[in-house]
């Protein structure tokens, strides 16, 4: 099962980052894990400076923008 976290601190463009990540995880059908990490002391272990972030199996895959569900499938299939 794939692990992916959600890093963002719970503004609209986190929310819609999460949403994309559960609609490409539905499109492709796989089962995963979706977390979300909101406290900013658990962000800055991840090394990332801007929010929201993507995190797919332990490593930031994209930082600072939010991401279609198609391009949220790259990372996943």
């Amino acid at each position: 099962m794939r692990k992916i976290q959600i890093l963002g601190t719970g503004c609209p463009r986190c929310k819609t980052l999460t949403a994309n990540a559960e609609a490409a995880v539905k499109a492709l059908g796989i089962e995963a894990q979706i977390e979300k990490v909101e406290k900013i002391t658990d962000i800055m272990k991840f090394g990332v400076i801007m929010t929201p972030a993507l995190v797919v199996d332990g490593q930031v895959k994209s930082a600072g923008k939010v991401l279609s569900p198609d391009d949220i499938k790259t990372f996943l299939a």
